[in-house]
């Protein structure tokens, strides 16, 4: 009389894990390394992620800030090369678009900056002269570092306020300090912080319209004009502005939307992520390379072990899993521990920058991700490979 047949026995969940990890635990070196390999891909990835969306986040922020509904109309070069000048009243011109809200100039200025009359004249100071309205620093959301804007009284005498470069480059770290515009010594009244939104600021020493004609040969024609408007209405104004302030001859001058060249920078960040997303899922890959070549090993050194298994009844499918649990746990021991690195490069980055941090979840859920399927590529061929052993043979080997 025959018995009930057997089947062969499984083993639970966590008898897989526990089988899986002790073949870990016995190359403790060899997996510590191969993980790292893991560990760096993920890591570059999820790094990468984070500063590109924590960098466009601030830049976001700071064209919200901004506003990206201020346009420029700047004097440029007719058709046949001369230099144009705007009408002087060209704010006026602007103003007169029904949606304008607001309206400003700056005009050049052919001066010598010097920072006293002991500095030869033919050493620059790399610091050029502007004559600006007093509105500016509202229409550009800019601010006064130190000291005082010009108001009505001071944009008619003989007063400045720096951009930031420019009174770091003059050596001038306090309001109340003199410097030469031509052969005429000006009081230094405000230092400004940095304008983001057109930073050829940051390099000028500003002074009123009617001081600049005064003191300084200024013809009144203004350079460059700002305009603030609706953002519903920005690219209604855009396309008559030159026509406004230039009729006839709109090809002289140009108009421009200096929050593009912020937008832009978002661009080019983006693209450079990709690049370095790339570079990343090389070091992915080869660290997937590397948990292969360790498992591939450890059949090979386990063999005895894999013959004692199978002939005490583990089945095929039983050895596989086996490896295939140890391959996987191996690339999530790296995953983890890269997802952990980058994103605390992340937040570390960030604080310097002064940014919010921000580490999208998909960037670690996607690159755990990417490293069971590493894990899984990784272990198949060796699982494969130590299933098919033949018992005798294994127990024999050497």
């Amino acid at each position: 009389m025959t018995g009930p047949a057997l089947k062969p026995a499984r083993l639970a969940a966590a008898d897989i894990l526990r089988v899986g990890a002790v073949g870990l635990r016995a190359r403790r070196a060899r997996v510590v390394l191969s993980a790292l390999g893991i560990a760096i891909g993920i890591a570059t990835m999820v790094a990468v992620v984070g500063l590109s969306t924590s960098s466009r986040a601030d830049l976001m922020s700071r064209l919200d800030r901004l506003g990206t509904n201020l346009l420029t109309v700047e004097a440029g070069k007719d058709a046949l090369g001369r230099e144009v000048k705007l009408p002087k009243n060209a704010e006026a011109m602007v103003e007169r678009i029904g949606p304008v809200q607001q309206a400003t100039a700056t005009g050049q200025l052919d001066a010598r900056i010097r920072r006293s009359d002991v500095v030869p004249e033919e050493q620059p100071a790399g610091v050029t002269a502007q004559a600006v309205r007093t509105d500016l620093l509202t229409a550009l959301n800019s601010r006064v570092a130190k000291g005082r804007w010009l108001d009505r009284a001071g944009e008619r005498l003989p007063v400045t306020v720096l951009g930031a470069v420019a009174a770091e480059r003059m050596g001038i770290t306090e309001p109340g300090e003199k410097i030469m515009m031509n052969d005429r010594y000006v009081v230094v009244v405000g230092i400004l912080g940095p304008v983001e939104l057109v930073p050829n600021l940051d390099r000028m020493a500003l002074v009123g319209f009617p001081a600049a004609q005064r003191y300084l040969g200024f013809d009144g024609h203004p350079t460059t004009v700002f305009e603030r408007s609706p953002d519903a209405s920005v690219d209604d104004v855009r396309a008559v502005l030159a026509r406004t302030v230039m009729p006839g001859n709109e090809g002289s001058v140009k108009v421009s939307r200096p929050s593009d060249a912020l937008a832009a920078k978002a661009a080019a960040d983006k693209g450079l992520t990709g690049l370095m997303l790339g570079l990343g899922a090389v070091a992915l890959l080869v660290g997937g390379v590397g948990v292969a070549n360790t498992m591939v090993v450890s059949v090979l050194e386990r063999r005895q072990e894999i013959g004692l298994r199978r002939a005490i009844g583990a089945t095929r499918a039983a050895i596989r899993l086996q490896f295939l649990t140890e391959s996987l746990l191996l690339s999530a021991l790296g995953g983890v521990a890269g997802a952990a690195l980058g994103a605390a490069a992340t937040f570390a980055f960030a604080a310097a920058q002064g940014w919010v941090a921000v580490v999208p979840l998909w960037s670690l859920g996607g690159g755990l991700g990417a490293t069971l399927v590493i894990g899984v590529l990784a272990g198949l061929y060796p699982a494969i490979r130590a299933s098919r052993l033949d018992p005798t043979v294994a127990l024999h080997a050497a």
